[in-house]
C-alpha cells in the first residue's frame, strides 16, 4: 500500500502490484540481487516490482514503476517466465 499510495503513477494499481507480485508473466535479474517481477498485463506499459527474497517465503517489495520500452528488460537475464 505505502507504494502506491507514494507513487502518482501508481494510484489506483494496487490490486496490479499485488497480482504482478504474485503471478508475474517474468522474472528478471536486477543489478544488486533483486529480482524484478514483471507484468504486461497493464495497458500499454510493462509495470516492474523489484524485490527481494529473504527466503522460500519471505521478502518484501522495493519498489515498482511503469516502463514503456520493453526492450530494456530483455538485456537482462531472464530467471522464469509464464507459460503461454
Amino acid at each position: 500500500m505505502h507504494i502506491v499510495e507514494h507513487h502518482d503513477d501508481l494510484a489506483g494499481y494496487y490490486h496490479a502490484v499485488l497480482e504482478t507480485v504474485s503471478a508475474p508473466d517474468a522474472v528478471y535479474e536486477g543489478d544488486g540481487g533483486e529480482l524484478l517481477a514483471v507484468s504486461k498485463r497493464v495497458g500499454t506499459r510493462v509495470l516492474v516490482i523489484p524485490y527481494r527474497e529473504q527466503s522460500a517465503s519471505d521478502g518484501f517489495v522495493i519498489t515498482a514503476f511503469f516502463i514503456s520500452r520493453f526492450e530494456r528488460l530483455l538485456s537482462r537475464g531472464i530467471l522464469w517466465q509464464k507459460s503461454s
